[in-house]
């Protein structure tokens, strides 16, 4: 490893996250403070479905206080909780934020969210065979607005600047890949 780390010190915490400030010791001899926040794993969720219309995806709007804004993403989030089944709180998430159920959930790959400053493990996964039902959001999601969307719109969202999250960007390239690969093999 390039980087030893010297000491570490907590120095917030809330329910969500902690934050530390290290201090490291490079490779050529060089210290220096590195803050980190700390996040149990989350999840993302790409529900498609598949009509006679064509192909749809669900989207949530929310507000965001961080960027002060509503924002439209893909549902995503985590329980505040070390050790997670990484589907299980896919299937929660998924049903908590939109009401949605899925027949299928195909775990496609494992992401760092931030990694510069953020230590978050992000499991992407595809949901299909989705069945409507209620919604239970997060006293801190009451807010939220679920859409759905056809894929063409939804992919211009994403070129034309509507859609910011990097997470729904990047689990929406992951899928496209795991699509294409599964098609030509």
């Amino acid at each position: 490893m390039s980087i030893k780390t010297i000491s570490s010190r907590e120095v917030y915490r809330n329910p969500w996250t902690s934050v530390r400030e290290d201090v490291i010791e490079r490779a050529n001899g060089q210290r220096g403070i590195y803050g980190v926040i700390d996040k149990d794993p989350a999840c993302i969720i790409v529900p498609l479905e598949v009509t006679d219309e064509g192909e749809f995806v669900y989207l949530i709007e929310q507000f965001r206080y961080t960027v002060l804004g509503r924002f439209l993403e893909f549902p995503q989030g985590g329980w505040e909780q070390a050790e997670v089944v990484p589907e299980e709180l896919a299937r929660g998430e998924l049903r908590e934020e939109t009401g949605l159920t899925a027949e299928r959930m195909t775990h496609l790959t494992t992401l760092q969210i931030a990694y510069g400053v953020m230590n978050q493990k992000h499991h992407v996964f595809l949901a299909e065979g989705l069945t409507m039902g209620e919604a239970d959001p997060d006293v801190e999601e009451h807010d939220l607005v679920v859409r759905r969307v056809g894929v063409a719109e939804f992919e211009a969202m994403l070129l034309d600047g509507t859609i910011v999250d990097n997470c729904t960007a990047a689990a929406w390239g992951i899928y496209r890949l795991w699509r294409e690969r599964r098609i030509t093999v």
